[in-house]
């Protein structure tokens, strides 16, 4: 068993990545920041501007704003600051109403709101609001690191809140917990249960939120269709069908904006839906314990968290690429695998998925979830039997930890052009 210290400190690094969440996170982290600016500012601002790294631009692009029915920054810019609260977190928009939302639309059809792309920063997450009253008064807040970090917020000119940019973690925002797969599968399977029980909240958001989407026809409705007679026809009525429809079921109601809570993982609840629906799901089916839910779901989510420490929380690749591998580590418990097996499916993972290329937030995002979670059962299945790639075969090495590192060297490093290119793209439609 892991000692108490490090326990407490794994415990501390989950509840800071594992929470709950409404709306896609990169325009909710936006709609955050313009509510602190505003607060700052002190009245509703007569113009706001939003200069965003590249990565939370194309996040924010594409993607439905819980209560609105609308898509995309603008309306998260103008309800941020006229009902946001910066003190209710990625929950920014929580008071949002239908009178709210006309306001909104009004206010963007005065063009009071601009939005660019910050340059000359590295950082993949930064958010930089400016707004201004008719009066001539200021206020600035800045965002980066990570989505509910402010590293500036100032007022005329007068600095309230200054902070360095560089490397992005500071005594405030914690310092990495040091990690290996074999101390995450230690933690999730030694820990005493009352330790670790709190992630069952988890299951319960996210399969709520599951539920619910099957209520509406939300994004591309892929969860909904493999639920019909169509999708049972083709792909079946098993438990493989049933994680791939639970799965995107959620993530096609949270991508189109529905004011459905989901629980998050390292900032994504499309992350955190894919590292628990899968689990939960085949637990359920399979018959597992209360027990061993907990212990899978701990393995599933703490995987990802580790594999996101070494790529960011923003990059070229695709973050179901993450949290599926998660899940596949959850699932391979479930089936009763040990510690070398588990190591399996993050290798078979690894070999499948890696370059899959984010672009951008998205209703279609169901899709590369289902496809993440798919190889996630094929990879649990194969590491059971002991089947997986080898050390001769293209990222994998025999040693797991640096096979997950070649897989966030890959992302963080080697598709950096790939980011720009996507993102010239997007920007650049006819």
């Amino acid at each position: 068993m892991i000692e108490r210290n490090k326990r407490e400190e794994i415990i501390a690094l989950i509840k800071r990545e594992v929470v709950p969440a409404i709306g896609c996170t990169e325009p909710m982290a936006v709609s955050l920041c313009v509510a602190r600016a505003t607060e700052t500012l002190g009245c509703t601002p007569a113009r706001i501007e939003a200069l965003l790294s590249a990565n939370i631009l194309k996040n924010a692009m594409g993607v439905g704003i819980p209560g609105t029915g609308m898509v995309g920054l603008p309306i998260a810019i103008a309800l941020g600051c006229l009902v946001g609260k910066s003190a209710y977190g990625l929950e920014v928009l929580r008071d949002v109403t239908p009178s709210a939302v006309e306001q909104g639309k009004a206010y963007i059809a005065e063009k009071r709101i601009s939005i660019g792309l910050k340059e000359g920063i590295s950082e993949k997450l930064y958010i930089e609001v400016n707004v201004s009253d008719d009066a001539g008064h200021t206020a600035t807040a800045v965002i980066a690191h990570d989505h509910t970090h402010f590293v500036k917020v100032a007022r005329d000119g007068n600095v309230q809140l200054d902070k360095p940019l560089a490397h992005g973690r500071d005594e405030d925002n914690h310092d990495e917990c040091d990690l290996t797969l074999r101390m995450v599968y230690d933690f999730a399977t030694t820990s005493p249960l009352e330790e670790i029980k709190f992630i069952k909240e988890a299951r319960r958001l996210n399969e709520n939120a599951s539920r619910e989407a099957l209520k509406g026809n939300y994004g591309h409705a892929l969860g909904k269709t493999l639920s019909r007679p169509l999708g049972k026809g083709i792909m079946g009525d098993s438990i493989f069908s049933h994680i791939l429809s639970a799965t995107s079921s959620a993530c096609d109601a949270r991508m189109a904006g529905a004011p459905i809570p989901v629980m998050s993982n390292s900032g994504s609840g499309n992350q955190g839906i894919s590292c628990t629906m899968p689990v939960v799901v085949f637990a359920e089916e399979n018959h597992n314990t209360n027990e061993e839910l907990v212990r899978a779901l701990i393995l599933s989510h703490l995987t990802a968290i580790y594999i996101k420490q070494s790529l960011g929380k923003l990059s070229a690749l695709c973050g179901c690429v993450v949290a599926s591998t998660g899940a596949s580590c959850g699932i391979t418990y479930l089936m009763g695998g040990n510690y070398d097996q588990v190591s399996y499916s993050v290798k078979n993972m690894v070999a499948n998925l890696a370059g899959m290329v984010c672009d951008g937030a998205k209703p279609s995002c169901a899709l590369k979830v289902t496809s993440g979670v798919s190889t996630a059962v094929l990879s649990a299945m194969l590491a059971i039997q002991n089947r997986h790639v080898t050390s001769a075969e293209g990222l994998i090495e025999d040693d797991v930890d640096r096979c997950i590192h070649n897989l966030t060297r890959v992302g963080s490093d080697g598709m950096n052009e790939t980011d720009r290119m996507v993102l010239d793209i997007m920007t650049h439609k006819a």
